[in-house]
């Protein structure tokens, strides 16, 4: 399960403005490379059709899925606390779930009667 935890105004390529939804994970412990031991949750945005009251009434909602990382092609990233510059090939996205738990195996299937 993620949660929604805020929304944020976003302008596409033809300058239309938009809200994204901003879930995030539940905590988990994570390792650093210096070997110290860390708590963090990921985050994602997934794009919306609903105006902004509507994204104000869904801050605290679950939705079934998890958030996943995905790997892109390199870019900079700012970390935030401490204002150093990395660069990263990974992103993280939402990842919805069916009744079975995954996504795949209802793709497959689908595919498969489809040829």
């Amino acid at each position: 399960m993620v949660r929604i935890i805020q929304y944020q105004k976003r302008k596409s390529e033809d300058d239309r403005e938009f809200f994204v939804l901003v879930v995030q994970s539940g905590i988990e412990v994570v390792k650093s490379q210096n070997g110290g031991m860390y708590l963090t949750a990921k985050k994602a945005t997934i794009p919306s059709t609903f105006n902004e009251d509507i994204c104000q009434s869904l801050i605290g909602q679950e939705l079934a899925g998890s958030i996943v990382r995905v790997e892109c092609e390199p870019y900079e990233f700012v970390i935030p606390e401490t204002s150093e510059i990395i660069t990263r090939n990974h992103r993280y996205e939402y990842s919805p779930e069916n009744e079975s738990g995954t996504i795949s195996s209802f793709l497959l299937s689908k595919t498969e009667n489809s040829i």
